[in-house]
């Protein structure tokens, strides 16, 4: 579930920064530049591909003590971006003039189409490297992440895209982003709070204990209750939210911390 909603609020990003870019293009007549802006985007891709497969082998690399420690301070990093996103979305509400302002001075310059190019890569880079971020964040914690799911959202962000920006409809983006930066905040929590759990199984960050364990035990098969956070509907919440059935102090004041501090930074910039 945090995999679908990542993946759709970051392709549709991605999505609407294109669209702004290849309607205002095509209205003031720059054919030439929308082909550039076009291999921006499909180089960028194909950069953010590589780039996951090369971010897979390093951390592939580690083990023990030094895994924990690299997963912990992914976790952390990719809690900061995630926030960060959401914080800056939410006050940068006029990308659209944003955007033209930074095409008029790339079409200003001698190599009007590289300045495109390099308009629409940087955007649709930078996007895929927070995906890659993201998803490396959520399959250490929840074990994996869904093929499908992500899949889903990627096709659900390009689907809106294209009815926005080439069928013309009107689409309640506000709604869009409001619902999916409060799950995200919640989502940059439990990345706070599991990267925290993994600095603290490294022994950077003291273990004060265990301040309650509400996990029931296992049932007579062996499997996992369904509320127990290796269960499935624990597990649900565990990738989506950080729960644990038994989490520190450290963590909980991580989690309680990043969810209040980011809820107030959002509430204060989207008004």
């Amino acid at each position: 579930m945090a995999e679908f909603v990542i993946i759709f609020r970051e392709v549709l990003e991605a999505g609407l920064i294109v669209g702004i870019l290849y309607t205002y293009l095509n209205k003031v007549n720059q054919q030439s530049s929308i082909l550039k802006m076009w291999q921006g985007v499909i180089v960028a891709i194909i950069l953010s591909i590589i780039g996951s497969f090369l971010f897979q082998i390093l951390a592939g690399g580690f083990e023990g003590k030094a895994e924990k420690l690299f997963e912990g301070i992914v976790m952390i990093i990719a809690s900061f971006v995630l926030g960060s996103m959401i914080v800056w979305m939410a006050k940068n509400k006029n990308i659209a003039d944003d955007l033209k302002t930074q095409a008029d001075d790339a079409l200003s310059a001698t190599n009007a189409g590289w300045g495109i190019f390099t308009l629409a890569f940087v955007a649709v880079f930078r996007e895929g490297i927070e995906i890659i971020l993201f998803m490396y964040g959520l399959a250490a914690k929840q074990g994996a992440v869904s093929f499908i799911s992500s899949l889903l959202g990627a096709l659900l962000a390009l689907g809106v895209s294209y009815s926005i920006f080439i069928q013309g409809k009107k689409v309640p983006l506000k709604k869009f982003f409001n619902v999916s930066s409060a799950i995200l905040i919640l989502v940059a929590a439990g990345m706070m709070a599991y990267g925290v759990h993994e600095l603290e199984s490294a022994g950077v960050i003291p273990d004060y204990g265990r301040i309650w364990d509400i996990n029931p035990p296992k049932l007579a098969d062996g499997s996992y209750p369904l509320l127990h956070d290796k269960g499935y509907l624990g597990g649900l919440f565990k990738g989506l939210f950080g729960y644990n059935g038994d989490p520190s102090l450290v963590e909980v004041l991580a989690w309680v911390l990043t969810a209040f501090s980011l809820s107030f930074l959002w509430r204060r910039v989207n008004k």
